[in-house]
């Protein structure tokens, strides 16, 4: 719920979310039916470099509606924990998970911000501290994030984390190829577009959002600044969706046409706690 002395920030970028939840969660884009008789949305790579989850308890920060949370308990996780500031979107999962007969000792969902994660899990710990793709630009303070990411960490356990690389989102939207925006900017960029990325179409009310980019730097800092320790930091030069004009399909995935300059326009990384 917002409040009064809630950062203008927050409250706008949560009505926004709220108002399309209902919107994804009847999309084809996110397919419950599909998802419901088994579909697994946990990228093909990232379900490399996390491992076997078996037996383990992983929290998935900013987790919209629960799909990936529930791919991973699907996947052998003894405990899920989705935690995300979407009231509506964190009904929605716990539906998923309801219709999936998950009982909550396997699969909670949790509405709170990233920010009071700690406090929000009562302390709890995990073997798997997971945040999905696209996640970190809707949070302004990555030391912040960085240190309350590192709080859930439990002793052997670690943070993956794959997201869109921050070089890709300062670049022009057009070609991919000349800098359109500032790399180490801490100031939002602030949107006011309607529709989703499910329906570019659909006519939504609340369209004012606020957005920052991390550099590679600043996270890897911030990690290593709250005592993780950086196993890898892979870039890679394709990403999951249409970011530039020029890019091209190659199965699930969108390059660059051969014979042009690459750029990094995805990461993942790795970070344990002794």
């Amino acid at each position: 719920m917002s409040t009064a002395s809630e950062p203008a920030w927050r409250e706008a970028n949560r009505a926004m979310w709220d108002e399309r939840v209902p919107i994804h969660a009847a999309s084809a884009f996110y397919d419950h039916d599909a998802f419901l008789a088994g579909k697994d949305t946990v990228a093909g790579f990232q379900a490399d470099e996390v491992g076997d989850v078996t037996g383990k308890r992983l929290v998935h920060l900013q987790c919209h509606m629960g799909q990936d949370t529930l791919s991973w308990a699907r996947r052998g996780a003894a405990r899920v924990v989705g935690l995300d500031f979407s009231a509506p979107a964190v009904e929605v999962a716990r539906g998923l998970a309801g219709k999936l007969g998950y009982a909550a000792e396997q699969a909670a969902f949790v509405a709170a911000d990233v920010y009071d994660a700690r406090t929000a899990l009562g302390g709890e710990t995990f073997d798997v501290v997971y945040t999905g793709i696209g996640a970190l630009c809707w949070l302004p303070d990555i030391e912040r994030w960085a240190e309350v990411v590192a709080s859930l960490v439990a002793p052997g356990g670690f943070l993956y984390l794959a997201e869109f690389h921050p070089l890709a989102n300062v670049l022009d939207w057009g070609t991919g190829t000349r800098f359109e925006r500032d790399y180490l900017s801490r100031e939002p960029v602030v949107l006011d577009e309607p529709g989703t990325y499910v329906d570019f179409a659909a006519e939504t009310e609340h369209n004012l959002s606020h957005e920052w980019n991390h550099a590679i730097g600043a996270v890897v800092s911030a990690l290593a600044a709250n005592g993780l320790r950086i196993e890898f930091l892979h870039e890679f030069d394709w990403t999951l969706f249409q970011h530039f004009g020029t890019l091209e399909r190659d199965g699930g995935a969108f390059r660059q046409p051969e014979g042009t300059p690459r750029a990094p326009l995805m990461y993942s990384l790795k970070a344990s706690r002794a």
